[in-house]
């Protein structure tokens, strides 16, 4: 009976140890995860243009920059993106696309729809030309920008784009552990996100397009900010809906020799979602594109933050519209034509 009693109470300490575990995760779940709802609460409105309503955040002053996310962002995403690669002097617009966060889901949500959106958006507020940078899967809707309305895109830049390629299509990396992660995106899932994050992140670093030797081999700095943009899909809910949309693109070759902003291409060697002959694909058919390869980084192009934001710096002076990187203020730029071919960068 005494072995029995002794039993019962380790059983009974197992139970007990595991309900405070339990709810010590539950608090910090609930924490973080209200945290990010109260993030995407605030910080943002909502046009109603003739495509009907869309979410939107503006910050700066300056040249007017559409910046159009990626999958699993928004405007905060949008936001972020460009921080990270233009300094001041832009009046920047974020979007969240069809399905993300407080943009409602139309009949068509194709990329040319969304480039029709976008072109909404700025007629509402009243911006007659802007920059246009498209990031991943947003390089789409950016392509049809330039192509439906050239006169609204004064330069164009694609960074790891998501876009079409005729041989080797961009693509959800193979592992087991993506697959995962994939499934995780497309059920909303934001506990178990939360979970991977916390207990295994080098799954959705990977699912992130990010080899995970290259974030561990990063800097403090770009490690946190790989951390950063894996929480930032949190709240998973809020964002699945587009995830979905953009996880079965139709995507198609268009007819890029007809862009005419001064554009500028983007990718890296190791990107795990193979933006790289989309990137090549798109800099070839451009007129006059600049197309910069880097031989590391992966999809966020982990440890090239500085010479990114060097590269679009530069080609935004040469396009006239900003100046070049680490010009003083006083400084005046003037309105240079692009090389007249394609101009290939590695690093």
């Amino acid at each position: 009976m005494a072995a029995m009693g002794r039993i019962g109470w380790t059983l009974s300490a197992v139970f007990i140890a595991a309900a405070v575990v339990g709810g010590m995760v539950f608090l910090s779940y609930s924490n973080d995860i209200d945290r990010a709802r109260s993030a995407v609460a605030n910080g943002a409105r909502i046009a109603n243009t003739v495509a009907g309503p869309i979410e939107y955040a503006e910050r700066g002053d300056g040249i007017p920059l559409l910046s159009i996310h990626g999958a699993g962002g928004g405007w905060d995403q949008g936001l972020t993106n460009v921080a990270d690669l233009v300094g001041s002097g832009f009046r920047v617009v974020a979007p969240s696309r069809f399905g993300y966060l407080g943009t409602p889901i139309p009949a068509d949500t194709s990329p040319a729809a969304q480039a029709d959106a976008h072109v909404a958006l700025l007629s509402e507020l009243e911006i007659d030309k802007a920059v246009v940078v498209g990031v991943s899967a947003g390089a789409r809707s950016a392509i049809e920008l330039a192509l439906r309305y050239p006169d609204k895109v004064s330069a164009l830049a694609l960074i790891v784009p998501g876009t079409y390629a005729p041989e080797s299509p961009v693509m959800l990396e193979g592992s087991r552990g993506s697959a995962f992660a994939f499934w995780l995106v497309n059920t909303g899932a934001d506990f178990a996100w939360w979970a991977t994050e916390k207990i295994a992140p080098s799954v959705l670093i990977r699912f992130l397009g990010v080899p995970p030797e290259v974030a561990e081999r990063a800097s403090a700095q770009d490690r946190n900010r790989v951390m950063a943009t894996i929480r930032s899909v949190e709240p998973l809910s809020r964002r699945f809906p587009g995830i979905n949309i953009d996880s079965a693109p139709d995507l198609r070759r268009l007819p890029l020799e007809k862009i005419a902003a001064p554009t500028l291409v983007v990718s890296a060697q190791d990107d795990l979602f193979n933006t790289l002959p989309a990137a090549q694909f798109a800099a070839r058919s451009i007129p006059s594109a600049k197309l910069v390869v880097y031989d590391t980084g992966g999809h966020l192009l982990v440890g090239q933050g500085g010479k990114s934001k060097k590269v679009v710096s530069d080609f935004l002076a040469q396009t006239g519209t900003m100046q070049p990187f680490g010009s003083g203020a006083g400084t005046s730029v003037r309105p240079m034509a692009l090389a007249p071919t394609a101009l290939l960068t590695r690093s």
